[in-house]
């Protein structure tokens, strides 16, 4: 059947009318979403690493302070790369998405005080950013995905909180023992290294484990996320239970050598194999390949 087409005249007609129709209709949004759990029951965390599991799926850990437990939120690849980015305190010549958020936050007089991780349904988990806007007596939230939000708070140094929910959920989800790779010890958090991870972050084809983060002493003396510590007083460090080992057995009153790959660079330092206080024993991340 052949489409005939209207007049000029009826084609305006029914122009208008249609317009008539479109303008005249409420125009209705979806509902803000609203935190999932109550403000007072949430946990806050920090980010102890980023993992890659055996399935290739990355997922960044989460830890409340002073706890050995890591709560994995699984993301994707690029999300992983601008957390790590993030930790290793990373500066790109112009500025990637998250910087150039946050520094949109600086330009609009805002900042973002919190992010929060309240919900988990169907395997997939949600955030909520909380931020101080010029202008506004109250807090404003957004609707965000968690990797989002965990990569915009680390860059404008932002608590993270997590809900009851999420904890318990992160109970049941598998992880394939990523927290089995990550030892800490003397301020210093390291990983296991992979073909993948070495790839990602040009490191040597050298036994040792990758540095997630280090504080106190070790920072002090220039160790930093990225690194490769390839031996503790001399002895081969390939394996993240194998450098907590090597630490415990220094001496007592002695310093521990670390060596380690960086910046193309061999080094040597030395520091106290056991801090004073473990809560100074912050944690980091493993890039993703």
């Amino acid at each position: 059947m052949r489409c005939r087409s209207l007049p000029p005249r009826a084609a305006r007609t029914l122009m208008a009318a249609l317009a008539a129709l479109v303008f005249a209709a409420p125009l209705t949004s979806a509902p803000a979403r609203q935190l999932a759990a109550e403000e007072d029951s949430f946990v806050e965390v920090e980010v102890a690493g980023v993992g890659i599991t055996t399935t290739g799926v990355p997922a960044v850990l989460l830890r409340p302070p002073d706890t050995e437990e890591v709560i994995p939120i699984f993301i994707g690849v690029d999300q992983a790369r601008a957390i790590v980015l993030a930790l290793r305190g990373a500066e790109p010549s112009r500025p990637l998405t998250h910087d150039l958020l946050n520094n949109t936050l600086g330009a609009l007089e805002s900042h973002l005080e919190r992010v929060y991780v309240d919900d988990v349904r169907d395997n997939t988990f949600y955030g909520m950013l909380e931020l101080t806007v010029a202008g506004h007596d109250t807090p404003v939230r957004v609707d965000s995905r968690p990797s989002d939000a965990l990569a915009l708070a680390l860059r404008a140094e932002a608590a993270i909180l997590v809900s009851p929910r999420v904890l318990e959920a992160a109970e049941n989800l598998d992880y394939h023992g990523m927290d089995e790779k990550i030892a800490r010890a003397a301020g210093i958090t390291v990983n296991a290294v992979s073909d993948r991870l070495r790839q990602a972050l040009s490191l040597p084809d050298t036994p040792g484990v990758v540095v997630s983060a280090a504080t106190g002493p070790a920072a002090r003396a220039g160790l930093r996320p990225g690194a490769l510590i390839t031996a503790v007083n001399g002895e081969a460090a390939a394996s993240p239970e194998r450098f907590r080992e090597l630490l415990g057995a220094t001496p007592a009153g002695e310093k521990a050598a670390i060596t380690f790959w960086q910046d193309g660079d061999t080094r040597r330092i030395e520091v106290p194999a056991q801090l004073p206080d473990a809560r100074q024993a912050a944690v980091g991340a493993m890039a993703p390949a």
